[in-house]
């Protein structure tokens, strides 16, 4: 099957017969970022089929889901996307489309390697964007007066600077506050992760600054989900769960890709699978000896069994898939007109 991309570009697929049917249960639609194509795409289902809508973002990676706005990192700046789910109904085919998320605002960062991003909460209930500032090894909040503002970061880095020393990527949220966080290495040093990154990975408690976990390689996307705590052992094409108490970790499934970006809902897991590039980076991750193997896709997981329950693979276009975020009660979303003009929304029309 193919779908139009950016510009008109067929990016072709092929999925499950599964798919469809998975989401239509779940009741959910969902966001994948695609860094090395640098789209974020919105997937969903319409007359019992797969929907795609593609939107440009440079370097998408990180992507959080409010109740009202998306926002979305990349290269040099944060962008928030608002939610006009009014003006969704109307564009052709009419009633094809439950929700449309719009552009809106940037804030420039500057080239920080904003890895994740997510909503948390203020004491006073407001929205809170997290940032994991992977340049400068923190997490991080955006104020329109600076590039970022420092919020935490592992004890064992002793100073800010942008020496990616690290490789802070992933964090997950319990409760609307930064709980854990994934780093490929407990370096102090400039890019210290990158020499010794295949079984170095960890994931640190934000609260006690410990280590919750290690031994991993090149970990990405923690989550916390309905008292239990996930994490992808990338390196190996892992989803595994983890005991906070022990650090010990089981393997709830094995994927045929490099595993990176995950979303939790009910009882199923989406889990982004990616190619990877044959560098020095990736090239010595133990999943690279499955190079010519590897797909890039989703993967839907049952967390109560392992079963693989659906599938999604792209065959061009989309080499590497970053974060996947689940979109709740959403049916079929899109980025923007299918024509690729951009909507006039004016104050009475609505979101």
């Amino acid at each position: 099957m193919s779908a139009p991309g950016e510009r008109g570009t067929e990016v072709r697929y092929h999925h499950s017969t599964s798919f469809p049917g998975v989401l239509e249960e779940a009741a959910c639609a969902l966001l994948v970022s695609t860094y090395q194509a640098g789209q974020l795409v919105a997937i969903g289902v319409a007359d019992e089929r797969l929907s795609f809508s593609f939107r440009r973002f440079d370097h998408a990676m990180g992507v959080a889901v409010g109740p009202d706005r998306l926002a979305v990192g990349g290269k040099g700046q944060v962008w928030t996307l608002r939610d006009h789910r009014d003006l969704a109904a109307t564009i052709e085919p009419r009633g094809r489309y439950d929700r449309c998320w719009l552009p809106r605002t940037s804030v420039e960062t500057g080239a920080m390697q904003c890895h994740e991003v997510v909503w948390g909460t203020t004491e006073t209930g407001e929205p809170d964007l997290w940032v994991v500032n992977t340049l400068f090894s923190c997490l991080a909040g955006l104020d329109e007066r600076y590039s970022f503002v420092p919020r935490w970061r592992p004890p064992f880095i002793s100073a800010l600077a942008p020496e990616d020393r690290c490789h802070l990527n992933g964090l997950a949220m319990r409760d609307g506050q930064p709980a854990y966080v994934t780093a490929m290495a407990a370096s102090d040093e400039a890019r210290g992760w990158r020499t010794v990154r295949n079984d170095s990975g960890l994931v640190l408690d934000v609260g006690s600054g410990e280590v919750v976990t290690e031994g991993l390689a090149m970990p990405h996307s923690p989550r916390w989900h309905q008292g239990s705590l996930y994490v992808l052992n990338s390196g190996w094409g892992r989803l595994e769960r983890v005991d906070p108490a022990s650090g010990r970790r089981d393997v709830v499934a094995t994927l045929p890709g490099y595993a990176r970006g995950l979303a939790c809902h009910g009882h199923l897991a989406f889990v982004g699978l990616s190619k990877i590039r044959e560098t020095a980076i990736f090239g010595g991750a133990p999943i690279a000896e499955y190079h010519d193997r590897l797909k890039c896709g989703l993967g839907v997981i049952d967390l109560r069994t392992g079963e693989t329950v659906a599938t999604l693979e792209w065959e061009n276009g989309v080499d590497e898939i970053f974060d996947v975020q689940v979109v709740p009660g959403a049916r079929c979303p899109v980025l923007g007109l299918p024509s690729g003009d951009e909507p006039w929304v004016l104050p009475g029309q609505g979101a």
